[in-house]
C-alpha cells in the first residue's frame, strides 16, 4: 500500500532521491494503479514494457493495455502520467502507449498470476 505520510516526509528532504530510490518510488506508485478490467496493478500485470527514470526526475514509460479495444485506451496513459507526477522527485513524465508486442499472460508476474488463479 502506498504510504502517503512517508512520501510527505520524503518531500521535505533537502537532497533529491538517488536514481535507484526514485525508480523504486515510481514502481511503488505503478503498483497502486489498477487495470480497469482486471483486479491487478498495471506493473504486475505486465503492462509496463519500459521504464526509464533519469536522475533529474524525468520518467519515460512505455506501456500497453490488455486489449486495443480497451474502453479507457484514450485516457488511461494520462491517468498514469498524473499519478507518476505525484511521486516526490519526479519532475516530468512521458507515457507512450504501444501495441507491439501484443500483451499476453506471459507478461504477468507470478504474483499477478497467483492473484488471478492462473498458477
Amino acid at each position: 500500500m502506498f504510504d502517503w505520510k512517508k512520501i510527505s516526509e520524503q518531500q521535505q528532504e533537502k537532497q533529491p532521491p538517488s536514481q535507484g530510490e526514485l525508480q523504486a518510488r515510481v514502481v511503488e506508485m505503478l503498483r497502486t494503479i489498477y487495470d480497469p478490467e482486471m483486479p491487478v496493478n498495471i506493473y504486475d500485470l505486465g503492462l509496463i514494457y519500459g521504464l526509464d527514470v533519469q536522475p533529474a526526475g524525468k520518467v519515460n514509460v512505455r506501456m500497453t493495455l490488455t486489449s486495443a479495444n480497451c474502453p479507457v485506451a484514450q485516457s488511461f496513459p494520462a491517468n498514469v502520467q498524473e499519478m507518476l507526477l505525484c511521486v516526490p522527485g519526479v519532475s516530468d513524465v512521458k507515457v507512450e502507449l504501444v501495441w507491439e508486442p501484443q500483451w499476453s499472460r506471459e507478461h504477468m508476474s507470478e504474483a499477478a498470476k497467483l492473484q488471478l488463479g492462473i498458477l
